[in-house]
């Protein structure tokens, strides 16, 4: 029963960071999904796979898992670089490319 603690991506459906500043604590599926036959839908055994904590901190959910003895992995998030831009820069003299109509 291994969980994961990480920091959820932004998805791809918005624009803003929401619900990407917070960790999350989910175990590693215990067992392969298996193929309903008749319907086709997949189905598991594992119910833990359906258990999902949300923390504020990386300290809160380590300490939640070391308390009740959660064997965990932790992933540290890569941050994208940060790059500055403005609506003026496109008319600055010093551009590469000069801008034209």
């Amino acid at each position: 029963m291994l969980a994961r603690i990480y920091r959820p991506a932004k998805t791809a459906m918005q624009s803003g960071k929401a619900k990407s500043r917070d960790w999350r604590l989910e175990f590693e599926p215990a067992s392969a999904r298996t193929i309903d036959p008749l319907m086709g839908w997949t189905s598991s055994s594992d119910m833990n796979g359906q258990v999902r904590l949300t923390f504020d901190s990386k300290e809160e959910a380590i300490a939640y898992a070391e308390r009740y003895g959660i064997p965990f992995r932790l992933h540290e998030p890569q941050e994208p670089p940060v790059i500055l831009k403005a609506y003026a820069d496109n008319f600055a003299p010093f551009r590469k490319v000069p801008w034209t109509h």
